[in-house]
């Protein structure tokens, strides 16, 4: 009875293994990729940003240490005041230490080459300004000095200012005889008001600049 009650039992199926279906589920087809895998693909690497497009467009300002300076320094001074005294010291000085310089003659302003003046103020290093009792009753002074106070704004021309028998004071606020020079600027018709309003902005510019104050010697 034992032996027949063995042969009706069949034997039960065994279950598949822990192991046989995991090897089953790593034969079945791998995951499509990734969405961040695909959309990394698909991006293109960045395009240069307009802050270094523009920093390779432009070409770098040239740096005004390397012009090419005809000379060294330009006078600007009133002839009436002190071309036979202290500005022809001063240029006898600065011509005996090899300093080239450029004084306008009598002929020059004669022959009214105000072009001339520009140029050699724009081809100079140094602008030396000799404020006087008259300097502001003279218009080429006066053109004179706004086209240093341009360039020194534009180009780094250096402005040394030099008082001499004036008041600093007197140059900025426009007092003592820079405001009878004025007065009669504003009467003259070939003036216009708005280069009279240029030659006072520049004098109140000008006048701050750290200069010596000379008495008459």
């Amino acid at each position: 009875m034992a032996s027949m009650k063995r042969k009706r039992e069949p034997s039960p199926s065994p279950s598949p293994s822990s192991s046989s279906m995991k090897r089953k589920r790593e034969l079945s087809p791998s995951p499509s990729p990734s969405s961040s895998s695909m959309k990394h693909k698909r991006e293109p690497s960045p395009s240069p940003s307009s802050s270094s497009m523009k920093h390779k467009r432009e070409p770098s300002p040239s740096s005004s240490s390397t012009r090419q300076w005809k000379y060294e320094v330009f006078l600007s001074f009133s002839g009436e005041d002190t071309r036979k005294n202290f500005t022809d010291h001063l240029y006898v000085a600065l011509k005996r230490n090899s300093i080239i310089t450029f004084r306008d003659e009598e002929e020059l302003e004669k022959g009214k080459s105000i072009s001339k003046l520009f140029e050699a103020i724009e081809e100079s290093q140094i602008a030396i300004i000799i404020f006087s009792k008259n300097y502001a009753s003279s218009k080429w002074c006066l053109k004179e000095l706004a086209k240093i106070n341009e360039c020194s704004k534009e180009i780094g021309l250096i402005v040394l200012p030099i008082f001499y028998d004036v008041k600093p004071s007197d140059v900025k606020k426009q007092t003592g005889t820079f405001e009878q020079a004025f007065i009669d600027h504003q009467k003259c018709f070939e003036v216009n008001i708005k280069e009279v309003e240029t030659w006072r902005t520049t004098l109140k510019e000008v006048a701050i600049i750290k200069g010596w104050h000379l008495q008459d010697r």
